[in-house]
């Protein structure tokens, strides 16, 4: 007995445990009910009596020497796992707790106009922010004279001037129809850039969604048809669209859409001017001489094209009327918006 508790105590001794889990398997292994020194107390009374003295003060002794080098090596254990969570804690992270935001209106606007384009089986096409002259106005069938192409206008990079801040995405159909062949059927969402006075109507950048289909016999019809589906999405069920002629380079014959007033039904407000409408976006039949320019055959190919800024669809839908809200990182402002989606 003596010398089996003498062994005990120097295994017990050199023990060491690297973490929580191995530090409770000693304590079970040496300290539990049924673990190694219980049975030598159960067997403590087969010691002859002469002996009993000495081997109970030395299993008394066994017990604590166990139960304290277990607890030492526990505490060891905890104080290197907080020294390793010190290590990894990351002093410039954001204080708790850590506010929820929500999407910012331009987002939830600009995914609702491309859901909906997405049902009529238009995909997604992309293009850089940093464009040329020929994609942005050459392509696009603008003349060299153009109004839009004047410094009031476009932002141009001073040692390069044909490189510039893309005024609209047009830019991205040109490269697309450079590209693919008819059926072409995309939308061209993004960012665009405008030399503006920055006021509640106008900002030096804004949001863009264009659309472009081109197939054969494709029609004013059609063009219609998508216009009226989108509105009636976008504003309600009855919601009416009007067109109005009008001119871009780009498109021939072009037409402005406007909207019936979604506050007053078309009755007139002061939002729609008491006129019962409200222009959101501009439209036409693609130029054959964009066609051309891009490699698609105009004898054989026909399509439409339309675009809307992003930011006066917002103002329609949620009745905002600074436009430098949007880019003002507002919060009282950004939190309206956490109930719409």
């Amino acid at each position: 007995m003596k010398e089996k508790i003498n062994q005990l105590l120097h295994e017990i001794s050199q023990s060491v445990a690297a973490s929580v889990e191995e530090t409770e398997a000693l304590r079970i292994k040496y300290l539990s009910k049924k673990g190694v020194i219980a049975r030598l107390f159960d067997d403590f009374r087969l010691v002859p009596a002469e002996e009993k003295k000495q081997i109970g003060q030395m299993l008394n002794e066994l017990k604590t020497r166990a139960q304290e080098h277990i607890n030492a090596l526990r505490e060891r254990v905890q104080a290197g796992a907080a020294s390793d969570a010190a290590d990894e804690l990351d002093l410039t992270r954001t204080a708790y707790p850590t506010r929820l935001g929500t999407r910012h209106p331009i987002s939830l606007v600009k995914q609702e106009i491309c859901d909906i384009f997405a049902r009529l089986g238009f995909s997604i096409a992309d293009g850089p922010e940093i464009e040329d002259d020929w994609h942005v106005f050459s392509s696009m069938n603008f003349a060299e004279d153009h109004p839009a192409r004047d410094m009031q206008d476009t932002f141009f990079i001073e040692y390069r001037p044909d490189v510039i801040l893309r005024t609209h995405t047009s830019s991205v159909q040109s490269r697309v129809m450079e590209k693919t062949q008819p059926p072409i059927r995309v939308i061209c969402p993004g960012r665009t850039y405008r030399n503006e006075a920055i006021s509640y109507r106008a900002h030096c950048f804004f949001h863009q969604v264009e659309a472009l289909y081109v197939d054969k016999n494709v029609s004013f019809a059609d063009l219609r048809q998508v216009l009226l589906y989108f509105a009636q999405e976008m504003f309600g069920p009855d919601t009416k669209i009007r067109l109005r002629p009008s001119y871009f380079p780009f498109t021939e014959p072009s037409a402005e859409m406007d909207i019936s007033c979604n506050i007053c039904g078309g009755k007139g407000c002061n939002f729609c001017k008491h006129t019962g409408w409200v222009e959101i976006l501009g439209c036409g039949m693609v130029d054959p001489n964009v066609l051309d320019n891009c490699g698609i055959d105009s004898k054989v190919y026909s399509g439409y094209a339309l675009g809307m800024g992003i930011e006066r669809i917002t103002n329609l839908k949620y009745r905002v009327k600074d436009l430098r809200l949007f880019s003002e990182n507002d919060l009282h402002f950004l939190e309206q918006f956490k109930s719409v989606h």
